[in-house]
């Protein structure tokens, strides 16, 4: 008999696997004068999802960080923290290229993003 070493995945007996729990990219925090955008997001699942969207947002200019608070088959938030006010369309585009869209909020005819400056 051979001997089999066994890594820890870190997957749970439940129902849900470890991918599936609420996940977060690090990100850094905003200076002074940085703006934090928040984008409700439909459709995410799992870690691979988070990957996605925080790497398609990652991508945008003046993006210093990218955080996701999932939200297994629901609205998700991702909170991007930028240097520069980012275009809402520009923004849309990076959730659709991760495969994703733009979730709506009730009693707002356009997809929720939100944009603070610090």
């Amino acid at each position: 008999m051979t001997s089999i070493d066994r890594v820890d995945l870190g997957l749970t007996d439940g129902s849900d696997c470890s991918c599936c729990a609420t996940s977060s990219a690090p990100a850094r925090e905003p200076d002074s004068g940085a703006y934090e955008t928040e984008v409700l997001v439909q459709g995410m699942t799992c870690s691979h999802c988070v990957a996605s969207v925080t790497e398609e947002l990652g991508s945008l200019d003046g993006v210093l960080g990218v955080t996701v608070a999932l939200v297994s088959d629901g609205v998700s938030t991702a909170t991007v923290s930028s240097s520069i006010a980012l275009e809402p369309e520009r923004v849309r585009s990076a959730i659709e290229d991760a495969g994703y869209s733009l979730a709506t909020t009730p009693g707002e005819p356009s997809p929720a993003l939100n944009t603070e400056s610090n």
